[in-house]
């Protein structure tokens, strides 16, 4: 697929990203079991909405992990082959369309961890933000770029040009030194006896606890 009709491609989502933002602002969906007066106003949800504060860059993602941050739950809104064939260390599997499960509530509506969706770009991790934004779920961001971004930025970095400025190569460092951790090997480096090509990321464990419904009002 040519540059011109991959930008087509993207354009569409994205103008049908638009519609649900004016569709979930404006109240006329009816979101699965909750009433009708939850969640935060169309005002609010719009300024969170054109806020570019929820997003978090993938070199931020790389050194939260490698320096093994326990305040962050990843979550992956693809489907579960997707999630099976490759994601993050230990992101979690909640598909977008059982975002609204039971079992998923618990990870997206706690107040322990900041909650940061991903999947492939923007698309689908936007979606699962904007529901649970709506819901006034806090501590919500969104990987920038994705999956697609990761790969581009972390594990397969460019080298700068000669030509480019200290920051650039700096950034560059960073980056393949990220590389490295999560298992690509490059030609200049040396390998010892006692090293290895990919440092195994400790599983996280998350612990969240299901808030208390309230009670009905009213009774006899």
């Amino acid at each position: 697929m040519d540059k011109k009709k991959i930008a087509k491609v993207a354009s569409f989502r994205y103008k049908i990203l638009a519609i649900i933002f004016l569709v979930l602002a404006g109240g006329l969906v009816l979101l699965p079991k909750y009433q009708k007066q939850e969640g935060i106003k169309s005002e609010a949800l719009l300024s969170h909405a054109n806020s570019a504060e929820r997003y978090i860059s993938t070199d931020q993602i790389a050194n939260k992990i490698i320096n093994q941050d326990p305040s962050f739950i990843l979550i992956d809104v693809r489907d579960e082959e997707s999630y099976n064939n490759y994601s993050l260390p230990n992101a979690i599997n909640i598909p977008l369309k059982k975002i609204f499960d039971e079992e998923s509530i618990a990870y997206l509506n706690q107040n322990e961890f900041d909650v940061i969706f991903f999947s492939n770009d923007n698309f689908y991790a936007d979606q699962a933000w904007m529901l649970c934004d709506r819901l006034g779920f806090k501590n919500l961001r969104v990987l920038n770029g994705g999956l697609n971004k990761w790969f581009t930025t972390i594990i397969n970095p460019t080298k700068p040009n000669d030509d480019m400025p200290d920051q650039a190569f700096e950034l560059y460092t960073t980056r393949k030194a990220s590389s490295m951790y999560f298992g690509v090997a490059y030609p200049d480096q040396v390998i010892t006896d006692d090293s290895s090509l990919k440092t195994e990321t400790p599983k996280q464990v998350i612990t969240v606890q299901k808030k208390k419904k309230k009670a009905a009002e009213g009774g006899c």
